[in-house]
């Protein structure tokens, strides 16, 4: 047992985030490439923090709430990468008059809005969709694309800071090469783009965002800008994809056993969907995986994941752990156990504000 943990804790290995960091910073110093992290991820102020001695002063967000939070703790320039709701355009306003505020549109309808509402100076990128499909302008619709950058070379609330891409599809990829495919895919659509408006634009930016692309790849012709995320933690989702080894994976949620069930060799925790989220894997046999299991070592540490080992299936506040006969019985009621989970952003917004960090 760990003193003062009765249910399920969400943990963050400090050391290993800080050369999680380390690492994506030095890459994109190595590419000549601004590096402003999305912290949808750890969604912390005390891990926020950490990026301040990698050289890190612009950061992306996923929510104005989310924004309004960071900017109380000091962060002055902000990219909030969802598309504008215009029903926050109160607080929109109050953070533009406290921070520098980027904004993500895609639709000439937003822009007059704005256009007319905004009482405070704003910076906008333009959603770029290369094949991810969420959201978005397609790359090649230069007619909306025209029709908005012409209308902000006139305007004095919103300045054009370039063109954003968050290729998600990547997520879904069987191999590093179809990461590639995808990344490179994204590139050349985002350059084309370029050459059409730099002139008129010259300081434009191209910005991307996923985390797989952006810990495999080493090509970033014509990118200027790099928003990932998730490598802060990474999870059982990225080590799956190649993005990270397991040993990279920073976060996880400490579950206590509560039954266990020798004719299945399963074993039941105090730790379900409303702390793990419903996002799987699936592993060579195809079945969904809802998180790996690591053991507890008394130094503040976990495991490498337990062989034949992993969440079956999860209901509200239960999860059901399959394993082999020998972990079965080395697991006993009562013990604690690390969920290594599959997609850390989601653990992160369930259990961020209890969470625990280990040094």
């Amino acid at each position: 047992m760990i003193a003062g943990i009765n249910k399920p804790r969400m943990v963050i290995d400090k050391t290993i985030c800080l050369k999680n960091i380390k690492k994506m910073a030095e890459k994109a110093h190595r590419h000549g490439l601004i590096f402003r992290p999305h912290f949808k991820t750890h969604q912390s102020a005390e891990v926020g923090n950490w990026f301040r001695d990698f050289g890190v002063e612009s950061i992306t967000v996923s929510s104005v709430t989310m924004a309004s939070y960071f900017a109380k703790h000091s962060w002055k320039d902000i990219l909030v990468a969802f598309p504008v709701n215009i029903l926050e355009l109160d607080d929109i306003n109050r953070l533009a008059s406290e921070i520098k505020l980027s904004l993500l549109l895609e639709s000439e309808e937003t822009f007059k809005f704005l256009s007319n509402k905004l009482q405070h100076p704003c910076n906008f990128y333009i959603k770029i969709d290369t094949g991810y499909h969420r959201t978005g302008l397609d790359a090649s619709n230069t007619k909306i694309i025209s029709s908005i950058l012409f209308k902000s070379q006139h305007d004095p609330m919103l300045s054009f800071k370039g063109f954003l891409v968050h290729s998600g599809n990547t997520y879904d990829a069987k191999s590093k090469q179809e990461i590639g495919q995808i990344h490179l895919q994204s590139i050349r659509k985002l350059q084309a783009l370029k050459e059409e408006f730099i002139h008129a634009f010259p300081g434009l930016l191209l910005s991307i965002g996923d985390t797989p692309s952006c810990s495999i790849m080493e090509d970033f012709s014509g990118i200027d800008e790099i928003r990932p995320g998730n490598f802060v933690f990474y999870d059982v989702m990225q080590n799956e994809l190649g993005s990270c080894h397991p040993d990279e994976i920073a976060s996880a949620v400490l579950c206590p056993v509560v039954a266990k069930h020798m004719e299945r060799n399963e074993i039941v925790i105090y730790g379900g969907a409303v702390h793990l989220s419903k996002d799987f894997v699936l592993n060579s046999k195809g079945e969904a995986m809802y998180g790996l299991i690591s053991l507890l070592f008394k130094n503040n540490s976990w495991s490498r994941p337990l062989e034949e080992t992993f969440i079956r299936k999860l209901s509200q506040e239960h999860g059901i752990i399959r394993t082999n006969k020998e972990t079965y019985d080395r697991i006993h009621i009562g013990n604690l156990l690390a969920v290594l989970p599959v997609h850390s952003c989601l653990v992160s917004d369930l259990l961020i504000r209890e969470s625990i960090i280990w040094d």
